[in-house]
């Protein structure tokens, strides 16, 4: 249980860490207005859609139902926008995030300090290999996403049991996103991304269930995102030992 707490306590560390290096908040900057930017085209087009879709699909429907119905779908569609928007965000980010885990790795570890990784051709590089590790992200949802949602056909505790294999996915998905910055750093392989998680459980649990919730704030997330790459180095560094 301690151990599961430790893991809630690190985007809170992050803050108090950023706040203390004026030297990262150009790699933090840069890319909160990305967000932004994008949030908007996100909030302003796709929003307007969906509210548009839930009350035409709720039409005809008796009025305590519907409200109902309502409420829920906004929640969802606002949870999916966000996980839209931290796809985008963590995809164009990364050049930026990359450059801003390793000058915090330099910071607790000394390692040195490597090339920019904003000259063009490095950019692109960058930018390839995240578009490569979210369909592989993206492969994984599909492949164990997929079989739970039939868990909601047993009767009873099937729709409990969706719904924690939903959670426990999900967690998967942001512990991958926000540790991959120094996993990346350090030549791992998608498979060894998913054993550090599973060996520093339930630390990780913890780390991806709070940045979970933090990415899933409508508007929050357009700032949550480096804020917890910060955390998720903050997390390697203190969890494992391949750069030591």
């Amino acid at each position: 249980m301690r151990s599961l707490i430790d893991g809630f306590s690190y985007p809170l560390r992050a803050i108090r860490f950023i706040v203390g290096q004026p030297v990262l908040w150009r790699y933090i900057v840069i890319p909160i207005v990305l967000n932004i930017i994008i949030g908007l085209i996100l909030y302003t087009t796709l929003l307007w859609a969906g509210f548009q879709a839930i009350e035409a699909f709720l039409v005809g429907w008796p009025l305590w139902i519907a409200w109902l119905i309502r409420g829920l779908l906004v929640i969802a569609l606002f949870l999916g926008l966000g996980y839209i928007l931290v796809r985008f965000g963590v995809v164009l980010g990364s050049p930026f995030y990359s450059r801003l885990s390793e000058l915090i790795e330099e910071r607790l570890r000394g390692v040195v300090r490597t090339a920019s990784p904003t000259a063009p051709a490095s950019v692109v590089h960058d930018v390839l290999r995240a578009l490569l590790f979210e369909l592989k992200k993206l492969l994984l949802v599909l492949l164990i996403g997929t079989p739970t949602l039939l868990l909601n056909l047993i009767p009873g505790v099937g729709t409990l049991l969706a719904t924690g294999a939903g959670i426990a996915i999900g967690v998967t998905i942001t512990c991958l996103d926000f540790f991959d910055p120094p996993l990346e750093r350090h030549q791992l392989s998608f498979r060894s991304k998913l054993s550090f998680i599973r060996r520093h459980l339930p630390a990780s649990a913890g780390f991806g269930l709070i940045c979970l919730g933090l990415v899933s704030i409508p508007f929050f997330n357009l700032i949550a995102v480096p804020i917890c790459i910060t955390a998720g180095t903050l997390f390697f560094c203190e969890h494992d030992n391949l750069s030591r």
